[in-house]
């Protein structure tokens, strides 16, 4: 009789707490949020991929249930790949590889599109530092650094009010002095939300 009574308790507190966590999850406050994926980058002398890192904390607003907008800052590192021979594909006689780092400034928004699925967007200013090899005739290697900018999207899933996972595509612009450091990044995504 125990265990039935037990059994019946657990169904119902599933039963009241089922819809409680189906509702909208919390999209507003304090956040932050760390990504690992690849970053691509393919201009000029450069094709290859690296292992990239992003981390970010900001603030958002929830404007309803299901949108909120927001404030981020964030810094990430999108690897090393070497520079290749325009001729045979070779590495090039500079042993050095490419290098790109910076910290970001932007804006975000997370739209819920079911109960726990949102999707998402991003943008802002890319404060980078990197090294490359200039696509002229005769190339040049050297350290630069420049303000930019960034962008990119994502889709993921609500595991509670705090805590979700998702995939983000994202672009980050870095052109100097005829060297393109421009990379993609796919990444997968965790946040915390205070």
């Amino acid at each position: 009789m125990r265990k039935i009574l037990l059994v019946a308790a657990i169904a119902a507190a599933g039963t009241v707490a089922a819809p409680a966590f189906a509702q909208s999850t919390h999209n507003d406050g304090w956040f932050v949020n760390g990504a690992v994926g690849q970053s691509q980058l393919d201009h000029g002398r450069y094709d290859g991929h690296d292992t990239a890192y992003t981390g970010n904390i900001g603030y958002r607003w929830a404007l309803n249930p299901q949108f909120a907008w927001g404030v981020e800052a964030g810094y990430n590192d999108l690897g090393n790949i070497h520079a290749k021979n325009i001729f045979n594909d070779n590495n090039v006689v500079d042993s050095r590889k490419s290098q790109l780092h910076g910290w970001t400034a932007g804006l975000n928004g997370r739209f819920n599109v079911a109960p726990q699925w949102y999707i998402s967007a991003r943008g802002g200013i890319y404060g980078w530092k990197g090294h490359g090899t200039s696509n002229d005739e005769n190339p040049v290697s050297q350290g630069l650094d420049k303000t930019s900018w960034y962008a990119g999207a994502g889709v993921g899933y609500d595991f509670s009010n705090n805590v979700s996972l998702g995939i983000n595509y994202d672009y980050y612009n870095a052109k100097k002095d005829h060297v393109d450091l421009s990379s993609n990044v796919v990444s997968v995504q965790a946040e915390y939300r205070f």
